[in-house]
């Protein structure tokens, strides 16, 4: 057997902190974290439980849509890793069962190549609502097909999220999905709050980047923005690039649901210096941080999850545990996968990341492999 160990000045475990301790770990599993022997070989900063992110579009110059390969998700994970991601799903927006057929084909090539990181795949769509689409293309957004049902219950691609409006999908195909282990995310929906509910009754457990293209919160319709601020065993996906939500709404809604888990929604300029890029025959411009089609509509977003938890901490006025924890612990929870990430703790993988005083990344491990 074959240990590794890393030392370690401080250590936030996903509980609590501790001081000079060394984490051994075999391949990808943690095996113990004892008190470091010799202080002087501890590296200096704090590691944290690995970033794990539930809907990643693109990174590195490449987007998923346009390149569903193996080779793809490689160069966006590669992106994203150098901001603590050490765990995600290759997202898929709207598009043909073709296009969706070889998006599975290249998740199912990635987890069997052991890529490390790849947990899954996600599909936003294409069972959505046109009303609330945004950049989604318009004509291929259609009913479920029993084919796409077979798609999405494949056995060989890990955590499968589905992003559906509940007004396009049955609740009774809802509980069909979930029976089979899919994760139904509601979003891109213009569904009623009642709707809303029904869907979560019939198995539906989070929300797609919450107050985003959906059916907001007013007076006499709390819509399904106020589902998912009152049902409190969902999640829902939060992108805090202070662009799609404004901070105080963020805050409202750190107080009101515990279950919130940041994602970014990145596209490819994440990890590179592109400025455009081409997105269902548009042209995405990137002006700063947003990126913006010709009709000046979001299209994803340029955020990274490192500057995701910075934001967290700043916006929702949180220390850095907690705004961890909206990174690592509830997304694992909301996978099912709270007994092996989300934290640093025997029998854990061995993903986990190195913040230097200003919680930059400057070092991670991914499945037990160094990484940067």
């Amino acid at each position: 057997m074959s240990t590794n160990k890393v030392s370690v000045e401080r250590l936030f475990d996903g509980e609590r902190y501790l001081q000079e301790q060394t984490i051994y770990f075999d391949h990808e599993k943690i095996i113990a974290i004892e008190d470091c022997r010799a202080r002087d070989q501890c590296l200096t900063g704090t590691i944290i439980p690995g970033f794990i992110d539930v809907q990643v579009n693109g990174g590195g110059g490449v987007l998923f849509n346009e390149t569903p390969t193996k080779s793809a998700i490689e160069t966006i994970g590669r992106a994203h890793q150098q901001f603590g991601t050490t765990g995600w799903l290759p997202t898929l927006v709207t598009d043909s069962f073709e296009k969706m057929t070889l998006a599975a084909d290249a998740v199912a090539e990635a987890r069997l190549s052991n890529i490390a990181g790849v947990l899954g795949i996600h599909f936003e769509g294409p069972h959505l609502s046109i009303a609330k689409k945004g950049v989604h293309e318009a004509s291929l957004i259609r009913d479920i097909s029993e084919q796409e049902m077979q798609l999405f219950t494949r056995q060989d691609l890990g955590k499968v999220v589905v992003t559906v409006a509940p007004e396009s999908i049955s609740n009774e195909q809802i509980e069909q999905l979930t029976a089979a282990g899919v994760l139904v995310c509601l979003g891109h929906s213009n569904a009623s709050y009642q709707q809303s509910n029904l869907a979560l009754n019939a198995g539906a457990s989070g929300f797609t980047h919450l107050f985003n293209a959906m059916s907001p919160f007013t007076s006499r319709e709390p819509g399904m923005l106020g589902a998912a601020l009152l049902d409190q065993n969902s999640y829902a996906g939060l992108i805090l690039d202070g662009i799609h939500v404004h901070p105080d709404s963020a805050r409202l809604a750190y107080k009101l649901k515990p279950n919130i888990m940041l994602v970014t929604d990145a596209m490819p300029p994440v990890g590179t210096t592109q400025n455009t890029f081409e997105f269902f025959g548009a042209t995405i411009v990137r002006e700063g941080d947003r990126l913006t089609d010709s009709d000046g509509r979001l299209a994803g977003s340029a955020l990274d999850m490192n500057t995701a938890v910075k934001n967290a901490k700043k916006m929702l006025n949180i220390e850095l545990a907690e705004a961890a924890a909206l990174a690592s612990i509830n997304p694992a929870n909301f996978l099912g996968l709270k007994q092996r990430y989300g934290k640093i703790q025997e029998g854990y993988v061995a993903s986990f990341i190195l913040l230097d005083k200003n919680d930059s990344v400057c070092e991670s491990w991914v499945e037990g492999k160094k990484v940067i």
